[in-house]
């Protein structure tokens, strides 16, 4: 039976991340723009993966590059998040992603609404739902995306509270809203490298390279699983 997922595009923040699932594997690297785009198989399937750079914008670009000149069947987004809930685990399956940073800001309190959506009128968050993902033993979790790395607690137990995140990041969200213009399935996994807090940044630089490496394995047993 031939999977309706022949041709993946991934996306990635950092470079570290893109390294962490490619390693010497690819078969060609071309530039688009200011984008490195590698291509490589994993069994029939074809591979393209792209470091789009940190932040929601870089995320949309590529993944509109991805849909469009490489006509991928599936987004897919891999690599490191924060930490917001006590969920369980340290690396992880996202089931639904929303923009943490979309809304209106009103005297005293920021309002939370669908990104995309009208910021006026009655608040409501309805989260992007990602492509269901093979069982590989990962938890599942949802994530928020937002421009600012959070090094306030207070910040993250926000995201936690009002939008029921469990990690935090600056691209998945983005991707899934440029997935639902395009057409397009998307689906993540995501490793933790910290707490959103005040040591963010340390431990940030600390773990990158282990929970890239842990998000990359994870997502290449996903992808030889999907059918």
């Amino acid at each position: 039976m031939t999977s309706r997922f022949q041709k993946i595009g991934i996306i990635t923040g950092v470079e570290a991340e893109a390294k962490a699932f490619v390693g010497g594997r690819a078969f060609a690297t071309d530039q688009v723009g200011g984008l490195s785009v590698a291509r490589m198989a994993l069994g029939k399937r074809e591979i393209v993966v792209v470091h789009s750079g940190i932040g929601k914008v870089n995320a949309a670009v590529a993944a509109t590059v991805l849909a469009l000149k490489y006509e991928v069947d599936m987004l897919l987004v891999v690599g490191t998040a924060g930490k917001l809930s006590t969920r369980a685990g340290d690396c992880f399956i996202i089931t639904e992603a929303a923009q943490g940073d979309y809304g209106a800001q009103r005297p005293g309190e920021f309002v939370h609404y669908t990104a995309g959506s009208w910021p006026i009128g009655p608040a409501k968050v309805v989260h992007f739902a990602a492509e269901p993902l093979p069982d590989v033993g990962l938890p599942s979790a949802r994530i928020v995306s937002g421009d600012a790395f959070v090094e306030c607690p207070d910040h993250g137990a926000g995201l936690r509270d009002r939008l029921g995140g469990d990690l935090v990041d600056m691209e998945t969200a983005a991707v899934a809203q440029a997935a639902v213009r395009l057409g397009l399935p998307w689906a993540a996994i995501k490793a933790t490298t910290d707490d959103a807090n005040g040591e963010s940044a340390d431990d940030f630089n600390a773990n990158l390279a282990r929970a890239a490496g842990l998000a990359a394995a994870a997502l290449e047993r996903a992808i030889g699983l999907l059918i």
